[in-house]
């Protein structure tokens, strides 16, 4: 089939690749979002997917809004089959999604009808679930709630950060897409409609609601710093400056809730249960680093607390 694929962020690279190698697909162009300014020197950088397709000289096409009149006719011309779409980032108007006549295939990273939206890994770590999984589905205007073609299951690790447990998903993601496609192109697959039960939404996570909330029991706290790491990053305040959380883990040790204790065996923080043991912290304006290091460094006070 001819393909246009659509897709920006690391996870969605393996999916290109698979598809850029395959003998029964031609990629004719790629769709993402328009370079963006990033990094401390900010310097304008091409999203993940773009610098992909810029290695294999596949068109790359980068409009504000899909909804842009001379985008429509682009992907007019370029007359796709079916257009594959991996964490794009943008709503695409009905203009667009009725050009390929296979329509728009999205890999979602959940167990659709569960954790539609745009932080499914994330929700299902900080919600405790025991499984995540991936979806293939036809796109509609609505949030994600097309009718399912495919679907694989990964269980949930008790160390996983969403970084771990997306990179796996996206790699297993990859191959549940190509082989969509392949039984698309056969005829071989139909989407089944979603079921109405176990409908729940993952909304993007914010930069405030990564703060970690240190009166919760120890295992929400440990879900929610893993749920949100690598992105955007679990933090807290210590003596009024903020300090972004790595690694961290559950600990059987008693510690008063908000106290900081410093011992030979590592950095203690209290919950509401047990305390959390930090093994990495990042100070404002430095790397992140042994949470031991910082805590010799840093001279916190007897009385320390986090806010």
């Amino acid at each position: 089939m001819r393909i246009v694929f659509a897709g920006t962020p690391a996870p969605a690279v393996p999916s290109l690749q698979r598809l850029l190698e395959s003998e029964h697909h031609e990629v004719v162009a790629v769709v993402t979002r328009p370079d963006a300014v990033a990094g401390r020197g900010r310097k304008v950088s091409r999203s993940p997917v773009g610098m992909l397709a810029d290695e294999y000289s596949v068109p790359v096409l980068t409009p504000r809004k899909p909804s842009e009149p001379e985008f429509v006719a682009q992907l007019s011309d370029l007359a796709p089959d079916c257009c594959p779409v991996v964490a794009y980032g943008a709503l695409l108007p009905r203009s667009v999604l009725d050009i390929p006549r296979y329509g728009w295939i999205n890999l979602h990273f959940s167990l659709l009808p569960a954790w539609r939206g745009a932080a499914p890994v994330q929700a299902a770590i900080n919600a405790g679930d025991e499984f995540a999984g991936a979806a293939t589905f036809l796109l509609e205007e609505g949030l994600d709630t097309g009718p399912v073609f495919g679907v694989l299951t990964e269980r949930i690790r008790p160390t996983d950060t969403s970084g771990d447990l997306l990179a796996r998903l996206a790699d297993g993601g990859a191959a549940l897409l190509e082989s969509t496609l392949d039984g698309i192109q056969a005829g071989a697959v139909r989407p089944v409609p979603q079921s109405s039960d176990g409908v729940s939404y993952a909304p993007k996570v914010t930069v405030e609601a990564a703060r970690i909330r240190w009166d919760e029991p120890a295992l929400a706290v440990d879900r929610h710093i893993r749920s949100v790491t690598p992105a955007p990053g679990a933090w807290t305040t210590i003596g009024g400056a903020r300090v972004k959380v790595g690694k961290a883990a559950v600990a059987d040790h008693a510690v008063a809730p908000r106290r900081i204790e410093v011992t030979k065996a590592g950095v203690f923080v209290g919950t509401a249960t047990d305390a959390i043991v930090l093994e990495q912290v990042q100070p404002p304006g430095k790397k992140m680093m042994r949470a031991l290091d910082w805590a010799r460094g840093a001279r916190l006070e007897p009385e320390a607390v986090v806010e």
